[in-house]
């Protein structure tokens, strides 16, 4: 069974709002401890929450220390690598969906021109067409289908 999709929003009910920290706080303890346990690595956690007034430090205040010191130990270029501030991760987001959006409009361009390669193959007059752009790619897309037919037809002879 799935689970359904929540709204990600503050959970108005007081108790509700308790009752879900405290569960999804121990399952991401749980998956640190998993994560340390299997792969070998360190790791650790300080969950500050409103309803207490300490942090929570998973797996102790001491191992924590320990952690934290290996970090800070490492070359600043280390940890460069795996930080990002805001302004990075939204310019490496807004670069990587523009890409995409290129990649979409290329995508839908093509699409477009098959359907009206395939509207003037059922008989529609090609005196409608005025954009050359509409022309050329029609002669790129009947170029590209005449040698794909031409190799399959050289493949089975």
């Amino acid at each position: 069974m799935t689970r359904r999709k929540i709204k990600q929003e503050l959970i108005s009910n007081e108790s509700k709002r308790k009752v879900t920290f405290k569960k999804r706080k121990d399952g991401l303890l749980k998956k640190i401890d998993e994560l340390t346990t299997l792969c070998g690595v360190m790791g650790c956690a300080i969950i500050y929450g409103t309803f207490n007034n300490r942090p929570e430090i998973w797996p102790s205040p001491p191992e924590l220390t320990l952690v934290l010191d290996r970090f800070k130990e490492s070359p600043e270029e280390e940890k460069d690598k795996y930080t990002v501030d805001q302004k990075t991760f939204l310019g490496r987001r807004i670069s990587m969906l523009s890409n995409a959006l290129e990649r979409e409009i290329k995508k839908n361009r093509g699409l477009e021109v098959d359907l009206i390669l395939n509207e003037y193959l059922t008989g529609k007059s090609m005196e409608d067409l005025t954009c050359s752009e509409d022309v050329k790619e029609l002669d790129l897309l009947l170029e590209e289908k005449i040698k794909l037919i031409t190799d399959k037809i050289v493949a089975i002879v």
